[in-house]
């Protein structure tokens, strides 16, 4: 995981360690270091921020012993990536959960994102982890769409044991939505899982029909699931699906196989919407909830 950006970050550190900490020294190195990551899909506004800090922070400090300055360096790096990764906006969704629960309310997720993201199957992993949390769950088949859509995930309620709400291919997928929540309502489930469409954002069509939903569905969390493996890609497609239906957080799938791992730095600090959680395999276990500290960590072992 991320074996090449991790490399890039390691051989940027051995040079800035041999350097003198003066931004005229550091400059070239840096250059070099963005478009490694750049290269390795990290957003460009994202790297310019990398490379700045660096400089502006490490310009001028004064340190004598060759360990010392590693591990300055390293500190300093790490300080940045953590910023990058931790946006303002935070979402405790169990929390959130809680309190609706409390208020004898349906908590409703609504779930959004193209197709070949994960976003079903990221579905019934959420399913599985708010189970294990004590919690009741329904599910509504809103993709009314993309053929086999609703098999799959009706698949996906009966191995975990949750009801399903569906309509016909080709129903109206905000009335799908609403007797879900009309389903939750009268018998006391707590969450709502809303499946819907895989939209091409550049499609505006098929956007205004995912704002149509909104509109009626009115939910208590947006969440976009977006593929880390499409590298910049994955960033143009979260500007777009926020600046259309106003999404609240992320999902990133795949990110066991992305060997870049540039998706994974630039989407949070680029919309300043936070990751809540990645999706590490196929299993239902495989989601882990998404904590900057522990992922930087991970990145610069």
């Amino acid at each position: 995981m991320f074996d090449r950006l991790r490399k890039g970050l390691s051989s940027a550190v051995s040079k800035i360690v041999v350097t003198e900490l003066k931004a005229e020294k550091l400059r070239p190195i840096l250059d070099e270091f963005r478009l490694n990551l750049i290269e390795n899909d990290v957003a460009v506004p994202v790297a310019y921020y990398i490379t700045d800090e660096l400089e502006r922070r490490l310009d001028g400090v004064q340190v004598n012993r060759l360990g010392d300055r590693k591990e300055l360096v390293k500190d300093t790096l790490h300080e940045v990536l953590i910023e990058i990764l931790t946006t303002k906006e935070t979402v405790n969704m169990v929390e959130r959960i809680e309190q609706k629960r409390k208020a004898k309310e349906p908590y409703t997720i609504l779930f959004v994102g193209i197709n070949g993201t994960g976003k079903t199957t990221s579905i019934a992993k959420v399913t599985q982890f708010l189970m294990k949390k004590g919690y009741s769950v329904v599910l509504a088949g809103a993709d009314t769409y993309r053929a086999g859509s609703i098999e799959q995930l009706e698949q996906h309620s009966r191995k975990l044991g949750v009801r399903m709400i569906k309509h016909k291919y080709g129903a109206d997928p905000a009335a799908v939505a609403y007797d879900a929540i009309s389903h939750a309502e009268s018998r006391g489930i707590d969450v709502v899982l809303i499946d819907t469409a895989g939209r091409i954002q550049t499609d505006r069509n098929l956007m205004s029909e995912l704002g149509k939903i909104k509109r009626v569905v009115d939910p208590d969390l947006t969440v976009l699931v977006i593929d880390a493996l499409i590298g910049n890609d994955a960033v143009l497609q979260a500007e777009e699906f926020h600046k259309s239906v106003n999404v609240d957080a992320n999902i990133l799938t795949k990110v066991d196989a992305d060997v870049k791992g540039g998706a994974s730095l630039s989407v949070a600090h680029v919309t300043g919407k936070p990751i809540i959680f990645i999706g590490v395999g196929q299993e239902y276990k495989d989601l882990e909830a998404f904590e900057p500290e522990q992922f930087t960590q991970m990145i610069l072992k």
